[in-house]
């Protein structure tokens, strides 16, 4: 189960930001005895892995933060996020790693299996991100794009550090999150039947 938890935590940050739980992860197995990653996901801690997955994350942080741009950013991150999520939901599920004391338990010899469930994770959550982020864009003229960008990174970090280290907490939060925005969808659905009551009174 554990093993489960480690791996959802990783693909649905890989939704918010692709790059950002590859680098966790790859960081995590270089540097962290307590994690060692399987022999085939080893490249990730690579040093070009290491070097390439920065420069992307820097790349996307940038372009996701620019009105107009991070709606075409999010276009061309439709294959990249839930690729991504693939990856590091079955390297992470596979992991040897303090929280995780039997990788093979969960999925046992099915190999495919943890990476399309790491990819249909990770779209989910873009895709939520990338519908939710053209309509507060439009509402707020712009301004909402590096705000929620921050957040997405920030929580997209987090997600993954916690993941790595504390993955019943991942769960939790990612729990939290998906509450928040439920929550937040209701207030704005809300809001704006009001505004067209009031516009049509």
């Amino acid at each position: 189960m554990l093993e489960f938890l480690v791996g959802t935590g990783l693909a649905a940050a890989a939704g918010l930001n692709a790059w950002m739980p590859l680098l966790v992860l790859g960081l995590a197995d270089r540097f962290l005895p307590a994690v060692e990653l399987p022999a085939s996901w080893a490249w990730l801690s690579s040093d070009i892995a290491l070097w390439i997955i920065g420069a992307m994350l820097v790349v996307e942080i940038i372009a996701d933060k620019v009105p107009a741009v991070d709606s075409l950013n999010d276009v061309l991150q439709t294959v990249v996020r839930p690729a991504s999520g693939g990856v590091v939901f079955g390297a992470g599920a596979s992991a040897e790693t303090v929280s995780v004391a039997d990788p093979a338990a969960f999925f046992s010899d099915s190999s495919w299996v943890p990476i399309l469930v790491g990819v249909l994770i990770a779209l989910a959550v873009h895709g939520v991100k990338a519908a939710f982020r053209p309509v507060a864009n439009a509402a707020t003229g712009g301004v909402a794009a590096p705000v929620m960008s921050t957040v997405e990174d920030v929580s997209s970090l987090v997600l993954s550090v916690l993941a790595i280290l504390v993955p019943v907490l991942a769960a939790l939060a990612l729990i939290g999150g998906i509450v928040a925005l439920g929550v937040a969808i209701r207030r704005y659905r809300r809001r704006r039947r009001a505004d067209t009551v009031a516009a049509s009174g």
